[in-house]
């Protein structure tokens, strides 16, 4: 049955039988207006300020278990980002909490680095980085998806940390158990009440208002901060989040067990599932479910129905003979159609989460993701940073570890602890109390959650059920948190889709002045873009495709006429 979406004050987006006209056009009226959002309390307006000076702010700030290691001047045009100049900055270094590991005998310290603005909007942006952290980037902010913009140059104090260790020691960081935790959440913990200190010493006064993003580890952080430092931060941006990042790692490592049975080349997982073959699915569900929005565009905004609508055993042809890329084999029918319900133990058990099927299966990051990675990055991660005991460093072999290893093995040990890791790998990494955010919802603070329907290694699906658990836990969660997802966005980027969008301004809109985001627009990176083109966009669409990104469980759908390239030509229903 069809419906249509209620928003009232302090129930936004609710789903409402179609027999209830008025409340629909009151809804609507409301939207265009954008929105006041809720009941719940209101965080006030940031306020300017100016940069008192830089180069003295080395041995001006002061702060517990911190050397400041040092504060320059960066001229205006130094840096690009999106290729555009970055104002004028001070650039302050250092390294908090400087030891020796009695475990390891290496050298660790969180290190960071804070770009301050000389004209500053009241605001503090911790960075969250992706990956194993390891490396302080360039402070700067990401706006959200693709290279749009940044916190940087909208006048926020922007920090980048490496998380507690240095990036040449791999994933060997995790034999440190202090160096764990600072990775799975304790930097966070521990840079935010320096940074703000930070600011105050340099403006004269403390930020008004602080948020927080990431995408991949960095929307774990992300979606870990507004857990465990929703007392600290006012709005948070989790991207592509790995939550549940060990589970989504094993699954991973049981997926490429699975293509390697498949493979026809020995060690090339690539060819259990190859790019023709990848091709012809993401046909298959472009056929089946394009339009279901109401669009023959080439993308599939109706993610759920089309999941309900697509069966890879009935919509994909089965080869009689030889596998020639018009086909599936009965055999990878079975354990592909088995990996995308989600990866499972010897016993049945689900590891992870389910994966949508999507019009992004055929992309070089896909592949990527689900036939190197497992050994590249995922081994390693398990065996040291996440398992208890860890796996021994001398002769380690990742593929072995990978392709051979028993996943339920893994599984266990990264939910194990001992006297010298006194923490799960699990419990680390993940935001305790999963699906429930009541420090944050009470004191007005915000979160939007963006997930690309094709990323490979954590599933759109893996935010889905989240975010329907916080809504069971928290009722109407569309006033205080909102999941958008990305059709046929990879991970972070990519994909057949508008990967560029700027999730920070109306976050400060929503957690300031009470304007909740009822759509975002999303902008494809075609030729000429200047952040960089989009190598995966197909040739048919327009370069500057614009399309709604919409508050889950809402989608965007053709209006029925008007420009099918603009945004403006869809609602959010």
């Amino acid at each position: 049955m069809d419906t249509k979406i209620r928003q009232t004050p302090g129930r936004a987006l609710r789903a409402t039988p179609p027999a209830a006209p008025a409340a629909a056009l009151a809804a609507l009226l409301l939207a265009a207006c954008g929105g006041s959002d809720d009941g719940l309390a209101r965080l006030g307006e940031a306020r300017p300020a100016s940069l008192l000076s830089c180069t003295d702010l080395a041995a001006r700030i002061s702060f517990p278990d911190t050397r400041i290691t040092a504060a320059e001047d960066v001229a205006a045009g130094a840096i690009t980002v999106a290729g555009k100049p970055v104002a004028g900055h001070c650039r302050v270094t250092g390294r908090m909490l400087e030891r020796v590991s009695p475990v390891d005998g290496q050298s660790y310290a969180i290190g960071f680095e804070m770009r301050l603005p000389r004209d500053w909007n009241g605001r503090f942006f911790y960075q969250a980085n992706g990956g194993l952290d390891g490396v302080v980037g360039t402070a700067v902010g990401a706006l959200g998806g693709g290279p749009l913009g940044h916190a940087l140059q909208q006048g926020f104090a922007v920090l980048s940390s490496d998380a507690g260790h240095a990036g040449s020691l791999g994933p060997l960081f995790g034999l440190d158990p202090q160096a764990r935790l600072d990775y799975g959440y304790q930097a966070v913990g521990k840079l935010t009440p320096m940074a703000r200190s930070a600011i105050r010493t340099a403006y004269g006064k403390a930020p008004d208002r602080s948020y927080l993003g990431g995408c991949s580890n960095g929307g774990r952080h992300a979606m870990v901060a507004a857990s465990r430092h929703a007392d600290q931060y006012d709005g948070i941006i989790a991207g592509n989040p790995g939550t549940r990042l060990p589970l989504a790692a094993i699954a991973n490592i049981a997926g490429a067990q699975g293509y390697a049975r498949l493979a026809t080349t020995a060690g090339d997982l690539g060819t259990g599932f190859t790019q023709a073959e990848r091709r012809l699915v993401s046909q298959a569900v472009l056929d089946k479910c394009d339009v279901l929005d109401g669009a023959t565009d080439g993308m599939v905004q109706a993610n759920a129905a089309c999941q309900a609508r697509f069966d890879l055993a009935r919509d994909v042809p089965t080869c009689a003979g030889a596998r020639d890329g018009s086909c599936l084999s009965a055999e990878q029918k079975t354990t592909i159609t088995g990996l995308f319900k989600g990866a499972t133990t010897s016993d049945g058990r689900r590891i992870y989460s389910s994966f949508p099927y999507d019009a992004g299966l055929d992309t070089a990051g896909w592949a990527g993701w689900k036939f190197s990675n497992p050994m590249s990055r995922d081994a390693g991660a398990v065996a040291f940073i996440w398992q208890t005991p860890p796996e021994s460093a001398a002769g380690f072999d990742d593929a072995q570890f990978a392709l051979n290893g028993s996943v339920d093995s893994m599984l266990a040990k990264v939910q194990a602890t001992s006297s010298r890791f006194t923490e799960s790998g699990l419990s680390l990494m993940m935001p305790p109390d999963y699906g429930k955010l009541p420090v944050l919802r009470n004191r007005g603070a915000k979160l939007m959650v963006y997930h690309g329907t094709a990323d490979p290694i954590f599933s759109s699906d893996d935010s889905v059920q989240w975010y329907e658990q916080l809504r069971r836990t928290h009722g109407d969660a569309a006033d205080f948190a909102r999941l958008y997802l990305v059709p046929g966005m990879n991970h972070c980027s990519g994909g057949p889709a508008t990967d560029q969008f700027d999730m920070l301004t109306p976050l400060v809109a929503w957690v300031e002045k009470g304007q909740a985001p009822d759509r975002v627009v999303a902008s494809a990176r075609g030729a000429g873009n200047a952040g960089g083109a989009n190598a995966d966009l197909p040739a048919t669409w327009s370069p500057t495709r614009t399309r709604p990104l919409c508050p889950h469980p809402l989608a965007a759908h053709y209006n029925g006429s008007g420009d099918m390239e603009s945004a403006a030509s869809f609602t959010c229903r």
